[in-house]
């Protein structure tokens, strides 16, 4: 290959470089804890920081039954009663996107 023709493939990748997406991973993030009240407050997000605002966040028996429906608030979080009933918390942004939480991994504040 001369130099010119070596020159032009080297050029014409990187113009392609150029105009390729780039696409970042975010992966989702939930954490439960237990605060004052008998209560449990959730946050959602995602790894690259943002909010997850109007996000299923879904308080689950262990019979399967929807204890608690829910959506994450305008600040990303839930705050509701906690159960008598054995729960996990399913936090459900999309295909791929979902966390459960046992009720057993959630600590007081």
């Amino acid at each position: 290959m001369t130099l010119m023709r070596l020159t032009r493939a080297c050029a014409a990748l990187m113009l392609c470089a150029g105009f390729s997406t780039v696409a970042l991973a975010h992966n989702p993030m939930c954490e439960c804890k237990e605060i004052a009240g008998e209560q449990i407050q959730c946050t959602g997000g995602f790894s690259d920081g943002s909010g997850a605002p109007g996000v299923t966040l879904d308080v689950i028996g262990y019979d399967e039954t929807i204890l608690v429906p829910g959506k994450l608030g305008q600040d990303s979080t839930l705050t509701f009663k906690k159960p008598s009933a054995e729960f996990y918390v399913l936090f459900d942004a999309g295909p791929g996107h979902v966390v459960e939480i046992d009720q057993a991994d959630i600590q007081p504040q």
